[in-house]
């Protein structure tokens, strides 16, 4: 399963070079070519996935799995202070490439890479009534 025109199926199928740190029979695990900071690697599903909510179970239930494998060693090998996994789904959650991949993002002290958002809060009963909403779907 691919896409014609998708970067990250050619990427896997090596039709566009990259420099690989890891790869199974699932997943190939690629330097990013705008890093956020020093070693940050992006994670591809090998079988083309829009985002989280397409992939099979068996992909589902690998990914985590090798995310963590993967980080364990970059951080060892980098001797970061931290590592963000981060992983976007639709246009408005920052999603650009729609295929499903995973950022690993090495963190350092003091480092310039921003992934915070403002603190929010809810009325009260909020939380609770969205909670029930989605709860009633399980």
């Amino acid at each position: 399963m691919e896409q014609n025109n998708c970067i990250f199926c050619k990427i896997i199928k090596g039709e566009i070079p990259s420099s690989t740190l890891y790869e199974d029979e699932d997943f190939k695990i690629i330097m990013d070519i705008a890093p956020a900071s020093r070693g940050h690697a992006v994670m591809l599903s090998k079988k083309h996935f829009e985002n989280l909510m397409e992939l099979d179970e068996e992909t589902a239930s690998k990914a985590l799995l090798v995310a963590k494998k993967v980080a364990k060693v970059m951080m060892e090998e980098l001797k970061c202070d931290g590592l963000n996994i981060l992983q976007n789904n639709g246009e408005a959650a920052g999603q650009t490439v729609f295929h499903y991949h995973i950022h690993l993002i090495p963190r350092y002290h003091k480092d310039q890479v921003n992934i915070n958002w403002p603190a929010g809060k809810y009325e009260n009963g909020e939380a609770a009534g969205i909670a029930a909403q989605i709860a009633a779907r399980f």
